[in-house]
Formats: C-alpha cells, sequence, structure tokens
C-alpha cells in the first residue's frame, strides 16, 4: 500500500470514528426524550453539548499539535473517544450522561481540529484536496452507519445497547488508523512552534477574507445541517407517523452526501470555488423547503438533496480554507474552521430543536433559510475583497 494510499485509510477510519461516536444519540433523541420526559430542545443536548465541548476544545488541541505532532494528537484522539463510547451506555442519569459526553466532545476534538493541516503537510497542496474529500466521505459514512445502527438496534436492544454497538464498530475503526496513519513529514524537517508564535498564527490565520467568509459558511451550514436533523426524528415519528426504524432510514442520504464530498472538487475545477459553494448553498435551502409538506416522499427527496449539497458545501469551504492558510498557521487556520463547524452544530442544533418544539417545522425552515442566506453572503463579501485588487491591476 503506497503513503498516500495508508493516508486516505488512516483519515477515512478516524472519520468514522469520529463522527459516529460525536451522533450516535441523534437516531434515538426522541427515545432519550421519552425516557428522562425531556422536550425536543432538552433531549438535543445529547448533541449539543458533546459539539459544543468539541467547539471549545478544537483551537487548543489544534495548537497543541503544533508542540507534540500532528500524528500523537490524532491517535489519541480516537481511542479515547471509542474508549468513552463504551462507557457511555453505562451512566445512569441524564445530566451524568451529558458530563461524559461533554468529556467526549474534547477527545473527539482532536481528530476534526488537526486533521486537515496534517494532511496538506503530508501530501502537499495539489494533493489535499482529494484527500481532504476521502476524509469527510469517512465522516459522513461514519455519520450515517452511527445513526443507522443506533435507530435499527434501538428497538431489540434499547437505546443503550444501540450505543454499545456503535461504540464497538467505532473501536475497530481507531485500531485501523493507529495501524495505518503515517508520520507527518512536519514531525522530521520542521522545527515545532513556542508557544508565541502559535499565538501569532492565530492572528494570521483571522487576517484573510477570504478565510473568514469559510468560517462563516463552517458556523451557519453545520448550524442548519444539524438543526434540521436533530429535528427530523421527531417530524417523522410524530407528524409523519414513521417508526424509530424507518425513521432511521433517513441517514441513508450520507450515503450519498460522501459520493458528493469526493465530487466537490471536480466541480470547483469546472466553475470555480466561489460558484460551487453559492451554488451548494443555494441547493441546501431548496432541499430544506422540500421537507415542508407533510410528505414522506418529499421529505426524503428534500434530505437527500439538503445532504448531498451540505456536504459538498464543508468540502469546498475546508479545502479552500486549507489551501489558503498561511504557512505558520495551518494548524490554527484548521482548528479555527473546525471550531466554528462544530459551534455551528451545537448553537444551530440546540437553537432549531427549540424552534421546532415551540414554532414547527416551517418556521425552523425559514430559519435555515436566513441562516444559508447569511452564508452565501459570507462568501460573496469575502471574495470580492480578495478580488478587487485583482481588477485595479488589470485596469
Amino acid at each position: 500500500m503506497t503513503t498516500t494510499a495508508r493516508v486516505k485509510v488512516a483519515v477515512t477510519a478516524a472519520g468514522f470514528t469520529s463522527f459516529a461516536l460525536l451522533y450516535a444519540p441523534q437516531a434515538v433523541l426522541p427515545q432519550l426524550a421519552q425516557q428522562y420526559h425531556l422536550d425536543p430542545g432538552g433531549a438535543s443536548l445529547a448533541v449539543s453539548v458533546a459539539t459544543g465541548a468539541l467547539a471549545i476544545s478544537v483551537l487548543p488541541i489544534a495548537a497543541l499539535s503544533e508542540v507534540v505532532g500532528r500524528r500523537a494528537v490524532i491517535l489519541t484522539s480516537v481511542i479515547v473517544s471509542a474508549v468513552l463510547g463504551l462507557l457511555l451506555p453505562l451512566i445512569p442519569s441524564y445530566s451524568l450522561m451529558l458530563v461524559l459526553r461533554a468529556i467526549q466532545g474534547v477527545a473527539i476534538a482532536g481528530f476534526p481540529g488537526v486533521a486537515t493541516a496534517y494532511l496538506v503537510e503530508r501530501l502537499g497542496k495539489v494533493g489535499v484536496a482529494a484527500a481532504v474529500g476521502a476524509m469527510i466521505a469517512g465522516n459522513s459514512i461514519g455519520g450515517m452507519t452511527g445513526r443507522l445502527a443506533t435507530g435499527f438496534t434501538a428497538g431489540p436492544f434499547g437505546w443503550r445497547g444501540a450505543l454499545y454497538v456503535v461504540a464497538g464498530i467505532s473501536l475497530v475503526c481507531a485500531i485501523v488508523t493507529v495501524v495505518t496513519l503515517p508520520p507527518s513529514h512536519r514531525a522530521a524537517e520542521e522545527p515545532r512552534q513556542h508557544v508565541r508564535d502559535v499565538c501569532v498564527g492565530v492572528l494570521h490565520a483571522v487576517r484573510k477574507p477570504v478565510l473568514l467568509a469559510q468560517y462563516a459558511v463552517a458556523l451557519l451550514a453545520m448550524g442548519s445541517f444539524v438543526a434540521l436533523y436533530n429535528a427530523a426524528g421527531f417530524r417523522l415519528t410524530g407528524e409523519l407517523h414513521l417508526s424509530e426504524a424507518l425513521a432511521s432510514l433517513v441517514f441513508l442520504a450520507y450515503a450519498l452526501g460522501s459520493v458528493s464530498s469526493a465530487l466537490a472538487s471536480r466541480l470547483c475545477a469546472r466553475v470555480g470555488r466561489r460558484r460551487a459553494i453559492l451554488g451548494a448553498l443555494l441547493a441546501m435551502a431548496v432541499g430544506g423547503a422540500l421537507t415542508i409538506p407533510d410528505s414522506v416522499l418529499l421529505f426524503a427527496l428534500g434530505f437527500v438533496l439538503l445532504t448531498c449539497s451540505f456536504f459538498a458545501t464543508h468540502a469546498i469551504a475546508n479545502s479552500w480554507a486549507a489551501a489558503e492558510a498561511p504557512e505558520n498557521a495551518r494548524g490554527q487556520t484548521g482548528g479555527l474552521y473546525t471550531l466554528l463547524y462544530y459551534l455551528g452544530s451545537s448553537i444551530g442544533g440546540a437553537v432549531g430543536a427549540v424552534i421546532y418544539g415551540t414554532a414547527g417545522w416551517a418556521w425552523l425552515i425559514v430559519a435555515v433559510a436566513v441562516w444559508l442566506t447569511l452564508a452565501a453572503v459570507a462568501v460573496g463579501a469575502g471574495t470580492a475583497v480578495r478580488a478587487r485588487p485583482r481588477e485595479l491591476a488589470h485596469s
């Protein structure tokens, strides 16, 4: 197996582990709400607490990777998060479960906060787009498998048994990462950064308008995506009268999402990053709108479009941020992108569940449309600032 192939296998397995564990409770939110007498907003904390802890931790962990190395951080992340996944079903109360989910979120932060910087260092800017696509494909497959596994096994085994199943699969994938992930080139060729260098790198990572635009996309697109997926189970099992197993089939859309993320680089090569990401954001909004009627078929079609366009958006924004990152701020750029990405997941997921619980599905779609519009405006503004010097140079 070539080094590039080993890298792709390792980051795909690590992405599977991280996302399967992070979002496994999403498929059983209605069951958690029933057992602990929670409303949709309270139940959604099982997801939002973990993603919020991840968001808070990702930048310090990315900075730590500048000192101890990317590979060590990634390997620690996948092993610890999988072990915590095995402990989660043993927790007797919901409040303690939230505490352990927060700790698990911190552990998971080591992979997404460092992975893109690792790929740039290992494969270079030329090869990073395809590798990021493979990594995000692993993320989407992990997210899909985690949700489907809990959705289908919660019936016969209960939600605790369902979480055990996901944790066991994730531990196997974590071991694959340990075996296959090669060291970063930086470990041998570049000196470690000091604390001052890391802080300076953070400042460099927020100076480019084009990078600020990608951070905004990460925050708003991910918030929209998780808001709809957190509320989907309640709508499908409540208003559309599906069983938990049938409702979990909506997560099959992740399979097509993995394809769209891998194809995003080709779309960028054909129409350019700016047009590609704006088109993907528009497609997300259209997908959300399709789910408003009380039709299972339209709901399924809408979620397929939403999921495919979201993963394309994420792949474009993530690789764009990696390619534009200053040389001395790769880790900080990846960390900031991931921080905003999971902050969007935490805030958007919680706020979306509250909107759904108080105002209904249609108003949640309206809120999501507003968030996606703001993301598109950020892209337009960030790239316009960058393009202006080129226009002046040709005038």
